[in-house]
């Protein structure tokens, strides 16, 4: 019997894995593991990374091409232009309205 479903009759104290007590038929129960601790049943974990890991990974994964890098950068610039030529226009057109007037 595992200790997770191990389970203490209230009633008798008797201890089984059943939804009854086999000795006194009561429902009454309380698990074991509430006053007994398990003891971890995983194995601690592996370390993450090695240097040799770190190298092969770099070897495998995908690098963006240098097209892709150049059109990133690309688009991120021309959208930066066009919004300090929106600003710049959008401020000349206020200063003439307001001159005009």
């Amino acid at each position: 019997m595992q200790l997770s479903t191990a389970r203490l009759c209230l009633d008798c104290d008797e201890v089984h894995d059943a939804q009854q007590c086999p000795v006194c038929a009561s429902e009454s129960f309380s698990y074991m593991s509430r006053w007994v601790p398990a003891p971890e049943r995983r194995p601690p974990p592996r370390p993450t990374t090695s240097p040799e890991a770190e190298i092969y990974r770099r070897l495998v994964e995908p690098q963006p091409s240098r097209g892709k890098r150049l059109l990133k950068h690309g688009v991120l610039g021309l959208t930066a232009v066009g919004l300090v030529g929106w600003f710049v226009n959008t401020r000349r057109k206020n200063g003439k309205e307001t001159s005009d007037s």
